[in-house]
């Protein structure tokens, strides 16, 4: 008895010490509206479909699932797997929208070389860094104009610079732009003189990564084709099986519907971890 009352003292006496010592955490802010929610709403926002609302894109899901569940019930009869199918459809938004992000971001990647260079043309040429941010947006790259333009616009209403960069930053939600903002801010912010070097060299940092992350997933391109092919092969197979009931039927038993769910899953598990094995890391924003 002595020895547990003895445990949990110390126990106390460690917990209040660690709790004195430690260094707090900061918590994480919550969005209003979910982490799913605020997830989708990224999502949404990184692959260009920013006037869709996560109402509507939850909508959409939810009637194609519904439409495709009653058309393969209609064709197949069999339950199981007109809920199979009609869970697939249902997330074929979302996986549209993942891919188009995908390529944006490394379409946007590559455009980031070129707006450094006009960003240290600009510095070179004697303009302040609020006009050459303010002309990316007039003679940068298109798809990132619209951001610096909106920048451009901001500073003339407010004259506060650092305002109108932490805007750019939020519409770009890009981790290189992070980076080339935070750099434009510090050089603003105590007078670097050292700016147009400074981007020079980010620039041809940039061109050597892309280039370096270009061979690697030109090399492992195959293990997510192969991934893709695995995981459609089968559910091809029960599509054509599925205009002959006699032989589909067999899954409208509770054995069957076990067996569908159950390969459904090991092939969502199966093609994530391929996935994750094929993918090169993607580098997260640390300075937002």
């Amino acid at each position: 008895m002595g020895a547990v009352l003895g445990l949990v003292l110390g126990s106390g006496l460690l917990l209040i010490w660690l709790a004195l010592t430690g260094t707090p955490r900061r918590p994480r802010p919550q969005s209003s509206e979910g982490g799913v929610a605020a997830r989708l709403r990224l999502l949404l926002r990184h692959a260009g479909a920013q006037q869709v609302t996560v109402s509507a894109l939850l909508g959409l899901c939810t009637g194609l699932g519904a439409l495709v569940a009653l058309l393969m019930l209609a064709v197949s009869g069999v339950l199981p797997v007109a809920a199979v199918f009609g869970l697939f459809a249902a997330y074929s938004p979302v996986a549209v929208l993942r891919g188009r992000a995908r390529r944006a971001v490394g379409e946007r990647a590559e455009l980031w070389p070129d707006v450094v260079d006009d960003l240290a043309s600009g510095v070179r040429a004697g303009l302040s860094l609020p006009e050459a941010l303010t002309r990316v947006g007039e003679r940068g790259p298109v798809p990132v104009r619209p951001a610096f333009v909106e920048f451009g616009a901001r500073y003339q209403r407010t004259g506060r610079f650092g305002d109108a960069l932490d805007r750019l930053k939020d519409e770009l939600a890009d981790p290189v732009g992070d980076r080339v903002v935070e750099a434009l801010r510090v050089a603003r912010e105590v007078g670097g003189g050292d700016l147009g070097s400074l981007l020079r060299s980010l620039s041809a940092f940039l061109r050597d990564d892309l280039r370096t992350r270009a061979e690697l997933e030109s090399r492992q391109s195959w293990t997510v084709n192969a991934a893709r092919l695995a995981v459609a092969a089968p559910w091809v197979v029960l599509l054509l099986m599925s205009f002959q009931r006699e032989v589909v039927g067999r899954y409208a038993s509770v054995t069957g519907a076990v067996v569908l769910l159950g390969g459904a899953a090991l092939c969502v598990v199966a093609y994530r971890l391929m996935v994750r094995v094929g993918r090169l890391p993607v580098e997260r924003r640390v300075l937002a």
